[in-house]
């Protein structure tokens, strides 16, 4: 056991400015003048330790001991390129690139070390070119792919065709090990020897079949493996959330708010809910409700229930089912604040004046009963048609609360515009499956007044709590946004103004604010461009994540705010609860701080790891459906939108939302990647960002999750691009953008070679009605902040 203080001790000196490179034996009489009783082989023990395991210390060529860093070594985790022959180290000490045949060997995920070359290297260029030198620890030990058999001189030879394009290396199946695997299938397999030189393979064993590689079954496996989605919660689990949710549920220690008219606003499909709203009007503005359900009176720390909820950080939402954070029992049973039915609340009680700003908030353990489960698209139809809604009737009982709270939904909104929190368009999309969970039509997920309402005042009982806690001196895991990179905006700028939309607030030498973004953002959508800048605009912003530590909320442009609405699928809201109660339960002393403070830290790094899980699970299923629905379609042809431009091509997303690569091979010889203007050029035509296209769909690569698109060009012309297009002259060293479109709908996300989007909104061949015989089961539909 390494003895932390010793190892700091170490690390401490090494660093200091004023440390004179020393031998061990030195460095060790050194340090037992303010460590007496350090042990010779306690010091020796630490320093192997540094050396060989975490490689922050190293020897000099006259043995003296210097940082690693100093001899120009760095630890980091090592990235392939999307083709695996070349890649990078992500270090503390930044991003190094690693030239072919320089990679020890390392596959994309291994911790590896890597030596910065000195400036009289042939690779030597920008000064962050270096070598890996010895990998620490593998990354990948399972690989998922298709087996495909070779012949050779020695008969039939097995291998395995990766999903990750970035492994380089051959993967051979002996045939002892493919375990009644056969060539054709997509399968699991664990890794049993890494490659030891550049010319070496990998080796591997079969350890589950997943199916036809182009079956959905298979690919829908693959996917849950690759982002570590688990769906089956261990029994011990199952058995103390039956437990637990027989309990009977009582008034005792808590605020009876069982006759107030509270209730649930949310989708159709929803059942696990967990927020319900009240109002109240007083002389100074209004008395906002906010209740939660308490998870955490069921979901005790550290019980085998909060370990597996801890360990999976969020409900993971797919086309067409939940994997939930909680077991069914507690996430759709006890904690779901059911119609008609006495459940175990947190409210927040958030007293605002009449311009919407926060007086101040009461946090009570509260039992509600929900006078009603309201329905986006009902509540919006009665917003639009009032007393001649079909739906009106139902909500008689509640009517007259909602238009209080719609009244102050406006007052909120007005708020947030006016300090300038930004709306960005979403492009979630509803992919509607017939009885065989074949996707047969996608669709834009519309949002409307309702579910804007919810969004702000969810938004305003986030950034109370958040406020209450702080200002109580409190841990808390707030949620943060980062100011965006200067560069990144700088080249949003340009690709905005290549559309037309006025940039001028964003000229500033100094950091931007996110007013700045939201008058670009209303420019735009007055322009009909509000989606594809949108879509642009996000990948330019840094990511929101968790944080033990304040910071402010770029993107909402608030000091202050956290996560407390939905801790049945969010385990940072449950960690927030878990505080409150505490402070509401009297049991917060100087003790317990310091255990919710490293409650705090741990839940923010786990949730941020897990919540990136999550995405890239939700966007891979759904680009699975898309590819399977776009399958059927190859050969028809769609209008579409410039989404991304790459080196390699274009994306194109069509009306539906399906995105697909327009390879730069297909269009033809000499075209120009000009990646500060995001363009493909040659001579005077040009395709950029935003630009309006039609292709037709040319190929679908459903275990790669991949849509090809083709072109169609512009018939009796030399044009190389369609009559719908945007075509870009450059005349006496002026661009002139010529639209020919209204309006441009659509946003790109990924620019992954392969990687192709999918959503489709066109009637053409083979597109079937959405009223008879089919059911949407789509089951997302949250709310994203």
């Amino acid at each position: 056991m390494i003895d932390i203080n010793l190892k700091n001790a170490i690390l401490d000196l090494l660093a200091s400015s004023a440390y004179i490179p020393m031998s061990p034996t030195e460095m060790y009489e050194y340090l037992s003048k303010d460590l007496p009783d350090l042990a010779e082989e306690d010091f020796w023990r630490a320093l192997f330790y540094l050396r060989d395991e975490e490689f922050s210390v190293a020897f000099t060529k006259k043995n003296k001991l210097v940082l690693s860093s100093a001899l120009g070594y760095y630890k980091g985790i090592f990235s392939a390129s999307p083709k695996g022959n070349f890649g990078f180290v992500i270090t503390d000490d930044g991003e190094y690139f690693i030239p072919p045949t320089l990679t020890f060997c390392a596959i994309s995920g291994d911790t590896v070390v890597c030596k910065k070359f000195e400036r009289s290297s042939k690779y030597y260029s920008k000064g962050n070119e270096a070598e890996v030198v010895a990998v620490i620890e593998r990354g990948v030990r399972e690989i998922i792919g298709t087996i495909a058999s070779f012949n050779t001189l020695k008969g039939n030879n097995e291998r395995l065709l990766p999903d990750n394009t970035r492994i380089k290396y051959p993967i051979k199946i002996e045939k002892k090990h493919l375990n009644g695997a056969a060539a054709g299938q997509k399968v699991l397999c664990e890794i049993i020897y890494y490659p030891k030189s550049e010319s070496d393979l990998i080796k591997c064993k079969v350890k589950e079949i997943l199916g036809k590689s182009d079956s959905k079954e298979a690919n829908y496996k693959a996917v849950l493996y690759e982002n570590g989605i688990t769906t089956v919660f261990p029994d011990k689990v199952l058995e103390e959330a039956e437990i637990v949710s027989k309990e009977e549920i009582t008034t005792r220690g808590r605020l009876d708010l069982r006759d107030k008219t509270i209730f649930t606003i949310d989708s159709s499909e929803a059942k696990d809910l967990d927020d319900a709203i009240s109002i109240e009007t007083t002389d100074t503005g209004y008395i906002l409700g906010v209740h939660i359900a308490d998870v955490s009176h069921y979901v005790k720390q550290d019980s085998p229930l909060d370990k597996e909820a801890l360990k999976r950080g969020t409900s993971v939402y797919f086309t067409d089912k939940v994997v939930p954070m909680l077991p069914k029992e507690l996430s759709n049973g006890i904690c779901s604040l059911n119609e008609g039915e006495d459940r175990y609340t947190l409210s927040a009680l958030i007293h605002l004046d009449k311009d919407g700003n926060i007086l101040f908030c009461e946090l009570k353990k509260s039992v509600i009963n929900s006078k009603i489960k309201g329905i986006y698209a009902e509540l919006n139809d009665i917003l639009e048609r009032g007393e001649e809604s079909e739906f009106y009737g139902k909500y008689a009982h509640v009517i007259e609360d909602f238009k209080k709270m719609y009244q102050l939904y406006g007052i909120l909104k007005a708020k947030s515009e006016s300090k300038g929190a930004m709306e960005l368009e979403s492009e979630e999309t509803e992919i509607l499956l017939d009885d065989d969970g074949h996707p047969i039509e996608i669709v834009k997920r519309e949002r409307g007044e309702t579910e804007r309402l919810i969004e702000q005042f969810m938004l305003c009982a986030n950034e109370a709590v958040a406020t209450y806690l702080y200002n109580s001196g409190l841990p808390c895991v707030f949620r943060v946004h980062d100011e965006p990179d200067m560069e990144k905006i700088n080249a949003f700028s340009l690709f905005a103004r290549n559309l037309g939309i006025d940039v001028s607030p964003l000229r500033t030498k100094h950091t931007i604010k996110p007013s700045q973004l939201s008058r670009v953002l209303e420019d735009a959508r007055e322009k009909g461009h509000l989606a594809i800048v949108s879509s642009v605009l996000l990948r330019s912003l840094m990511k929101a994540k968790y944080s033990s530590l304040q910071k402010p909320h770029f993107g909402l442009s608030t000091e202050l705010y956290c996560h407390f609405t939905s801790p049945i699928r969010r385990y940072p809201d449950l960690t927030v609860h878990r505080i409150i109660n505490a402070l509401l339960n009297g049991e917060i002393n100087e003790k317990t701080v310091e255990l919710y403070e490293r409650l705090a830290n741990t839940s923010a790094l786990m949730s941020s790891e897990n919540e990136v899980k999550a995405i890239h699970a939700e966007r891979d299923i759904d680009d699975l459906y898309k590819c399977i629905y776009m399958n059927d379609r190859i050969g028809q042809t769609y209008d579409a939108v410039i989404s991304s431009v790459t080196a390699f091509g274009f994306f194109a997303k069509t009306e539906n939302l399906c995105e697909g690569l327009v390879p730069i091979e297909s269009l033809g010889n000499g075209f120009h990647f000009d990646k500060d203007n995001f363009t493909l050029s040659r001579g005077k035509t040009a395709y950029r960002l935003g630009q309006s296209v039609k292709i037709q769909v040319y190929d679908v690569d459903i275990s790669a999750r991949a849509i090809t698109f083709s072109l169609i060009k512009e018939r009796g012309t030399s044009s190389d691009i369609s009559s719908d297009t945007d075509i870009v002259t450059f005349d006496g060293g002026y661009e002139r953008a010529h639209s020919r479109k209204d309006s441009v709908k659509g946003t790109g996300k990924d620019e992954r070679r392969g990687k192709g989007r999918s959503h489709s909104g066109s009637k053409g061949k083979g597109h079937k009605s959405r009223s008879k015989g089919y059911t949407n089961k789509k089951t997302r539909g949250r709310r994203k902040r």
